[in-house]
């Protein structure tokens, strides 16, 4: 029988959950035998709305764009150690643009089984609804799709994770 989950993604977005959803895909990882990958992406579409919005200069959105980049690195680094620590190996990597956009290319690009993402954010408006990036990638990949809940349950598995 062929395995169901070949290939785990795992999106890391700087936030608190994403990185439980790192920790939950890396048990998963381990337990199924399964390739594992993370992917931060720097969301550059955002980026150039705040520009033409004139919350940014140009200059500014160059120093913020850097910035993100930092950023992206010590969350795909903090992984990187997450998985080492774990025995698993993990390929990281950092994308640009459209966040939707460049996790259904991954995904594809990966032949990836099972997206992990953390825990969606209380939706405060319809727009806010519609502009979730995040959501909207969870509604179009290819693949199943795990939102990691229960921080404290997850901790407690990966800690156990030998």
């Amino acid at each position: 029988m062929t395995k169901p989950i070949r290939r785990i993604l795992a999106y890391v977005d700087g936030t608190e959950q994403s990185v439980t959803a790192a920790q939950y895909a890396i048990v998963l990882a381990k337990s199924l035998g399964a390739e594992l990958f993370a992917l931060y992406v720097v969301n550059t579409r955002a980026l150039s709305e705040l520009v033409k919005a004139h919350i940014f200069l140009d200059s500014e959105q160059e120093e913020y764009h850097r910035d993100l980049d930092e950023d992206a690195e010590r969350y795909l680094n903090h992984v990187r150690n997450l998985a080492r620590s774990k025995g698993v190996a993990v390929t990281a990597e950092r994308s640009s643009g459209a966040v939707h956009q460049e996790i259904l290319a991954k995904v594809r690009e990966h032949g990836i089984d099972l997206l992990v993402l953390g825990e969606v954010s209380q939706i405060r408006s319809r727009r806010d609804e519609l502009y979730n990036e995040t959501e909207r990638a969870m509604r179009s990949v290819a693949c199943s799709v795990l939102i990691a809940k229960n921080e404290d349950r997850i901790a407690e598995l990966f800690e156990e994770l030998v």
